[in-house]
């Protein structure tokens, strides 16, 4: 029968391998491919509110938004595109010494400045297309409401929010990397996000459009007047509370739970040659 899946210790090293890689290209390649990144997972995230803006429930709008935004990581693992969050995974290329931390931050670097452009980019063009006037300027109302929602963790929270957002991402780029066809990445990808958008947890990549969307949005008067905010509220929305209490504990946190605690643990498991041979023997392992 024909083999579907890789071990988990060569999930580990194709990873490894993927993360030299990454770090191997031009830069104008890498902020193109991450802008694209950011552009899907922007798409996922649009599209996913879309649908859930008229749900007063809030947890069947959970189950439809966990349904929908997977998809933006899923066109990322399939066709191709440098997403921050899943690039913390370097962490394995440093460990295993095949590429240096330089190396890994530079490639962080420009992969997040491009994810936000694209982002933001979608979030642009959405509202300049006029599609936030749905239901009476309804669904930019709800942007509104997400952005301010998003802002309301203090810093320590964002960054465990972050953490905990990460760990379940990283792994469900790791189950995808495992798959050999497309419908098993699908599914590899699917039921991590939907639990993660189901849970809570914060992205720094999608915080990039959810947020500035509602703070764009909330320049509009139709989408301000259906939000029905109060002026307090409505100071909360701006760039600078944007990058310092929201963005920047939450892009902490997804480092610490990609980075750290996924990357340090997977690679010590099955990559590190002086972890005990018998624990990372994939015989004495469920896979």
């Amino acid at each position: 029968m024909h083999k579907r899946f890789l071990k988990p210790e060569e999930t580990i090293s194709y990873t490894i391998e993927a993360g030299v890689k990454k770090t191997k290209r031009n830069n104008t390649i890498v902020i193109l491919s991450a802008i694209i990144a950011g552009i899907f997972i922007a798409m996922g995230a649009l599209s996913s509110n879309t649908a859930a803006y008229t749900v007063t429930n809030p947890g069947i709008a959970k189950v439809i938004t966990g349904a929908i935004f997977p998809v933006g990581l899923m066109l990322i693992l399939i066709v191709g595109a440098d997403l921050f969050t899943s690039n913390c995974l370097l962490s394995m290329s440093v460990l295993e010494k095949r590429i240096t931390r330089l190396e890994m931050i530079k490639n962080l670097v420009l992969v997040y400045g491009g994810n936000f452009i694209g982002a933001v980019l979608v979030a642009i063009m959405t509202i300049a297309g006029g599609q936030f006037d749905a239901g009476k300027g309804a669904l930019g109302a709800y942007h509104i409401h997400l952005a301010l929602h998003k802002l309301e963790a203090g810093f320590g929270e964002a960054i465990i929010l972050g953490i905990l957002c990460n760990i379940i991402v990283c792994a469900a780029a790791l189950a995808a990397y495992s798959s050999k066809d497309i419908v098993s990445k699908v599914w590899a990808c699917f039921f991590p996000i939907f639990a993660f958008i189901i849970a809570g947890f914060q992205h720094s990549i999608a915080n990039m459009y959810y947020i500035p969307a509602g703070i764009i949005a909330s320049k509009n008067p139709l989408y301000l007047k259906a939000a029905q905010i109060s002026t307090t509220e409505l100071q909360e929305l701006t760039w600078s509370n944007f990058f310092l209490h929201n963005l920047l504990p939450v892009t902490i946190g997804n480092i610490i739970g990609g980075g750290l605690i996924i990357g340090f643990a997977y690679w010590y498991i099955f990559a590190n040659n002086s972890a005990d041979s018998s624990i990372r023997s994939s015989k004495d392992m469920a896979v």
